[in-house]
């Protein structure tokens, strides 16, 4: 054993020796026998190498030394409660911190999740990072956020190298969404595919999952897709699809939340997709991130999951925004 390295115990001795200027009522103070107390303090001079305590009186004081080493215990046993209590907030949830990395889809879908979270345990700081799926995925393997809310239940191979595990959330329909002026607003007969591959569309690029889900469909069903913008921001294809000209695709749930948007169902319907947590397996967990895993774990199965985002009124599809839709 190291020699300099302080024992909290000798230096709680310490304090009681000086307070009491006597081992033997130091060590009934402390319940310890008299010669574990000397021997203790004993050890720490010699680790200090400097006597502390003047014994040559008829009571124990303390030496220059000792009085000038005194004040840096007090302080660092002072550190040290210190950091006891905050290990136990921790546990209990009453402090902390959460690092969640989101796509801009699973941004929107998972904010009443954060909310309800915040609400449970606000003592807890929760930071969110907007970022493609393939930056989350590295996110998580690096230790860089606790928890990714990804926008599909498919790994990369990379992802998969690292030992990331996943835990479902929902299943979210995908639907063509349009702004109200659009021509296609309130239709309630679907969309073909080949009158979609005639829309001009506002999407995600390519770097975002949602677009290569997109991507994946318009190849499987030998569809071209007219693409006159794309972007790495929800918020801008919301705003876009608002002026009325382009359409999108987007979960339903967030299609019927905006204002002034309205959902379209297309045949071939495009297949719903998963919402998942990653976290590394085998890494240390907070106490933090536990909860929010078993928060989401209750939050997505518990009816709809109190629906992912507050509507604002009736979905003009309530066929695909049932609850046996979201899985």
């Amino acid at each position: 054993m190291d020699r300099n390295i302080m024992c909290p115990r000798s230096l709680r001795y310490l304090l009681a020796v000086a307070e009491y200027h006597s081992f033997t009522r130091a060590a009934e103070a402390l319940y310890v026998s008299q010669p574990t107390l000397s021997q203790q303090i004993k050890q720490l001079e010699e680790s200090l190498d400097v006597q502390l305590l003047d014994r040559s009186g008829r009571s124990v004081s303390l030496t220059d030394a000792g009085e000038v080493y005194l004040g840096y215990a007090r302080r660092a046993l002072g550190e040290l409660d210190a950091g006891k209590r905050a290990i136990h907030e921790l546990q209990d949830l009453s402090r902390g911190s959460l690092r969640l990395g989101m796509t801009p889809i699973t941004d929107y879908l998972a904010a009443p999740l954060i909310d309800n979270f915040n609400t449970r345990y606000p003592g807890i700081t929760v930071s969110t990072l907007e970022m493609p799926q393939d930056d989350i995925e590295t996110g998580v393997a690096e230790d860089n956020i606790d928890i990714g809310i990804a926008f599909t239940n498919i790994l990369s191979n990379e992802a998969r190298s690292y030992g990331i595990e996943m835990q479902l959330l929902f299943i979210e329909p995908l639907n063509v969404a349009v702004g109200k002026a659009h021509h296609y607003a309130g239709q309630d007969t679907p969309l073909s595919e080949h009158a979609f591959e005639q829309e001009p569309l506002v999407l995600l690029n390519s770097d975002f999952a949602l677009r290569r889900h997109i991507d994946l469909y318009c190849l499987e069903h030998d569809i071209t897709p007219h693409i006159a913008i794309e972007t790495n921001s929800l918020s801008t294809i919301i705003e876009v699809l608002r002026l009325g000209r382009l359409a999108t695709i987007l979960p339903n749930t967030i299609a019927c939340q905006q204002h002034e948007i309205h959902p379209v169902m297309l045949i071939p319907a495009l297949p719903h997709h998963t919402i998942t947590l990653i976290c590394r397996k085998d890494a240390y967990k907070s106490p933090a991130s536990m909860a929010f895993k078993d928060l989401a774990a209750e939050w997505g199965v518990d009816g709809c999951h109190d629906t992912p985002v507050k509507r604002t009124g009736p979905c003009p599809m309530s066929e695909v925004c049932t609850p046996n839709d979201h899985g």
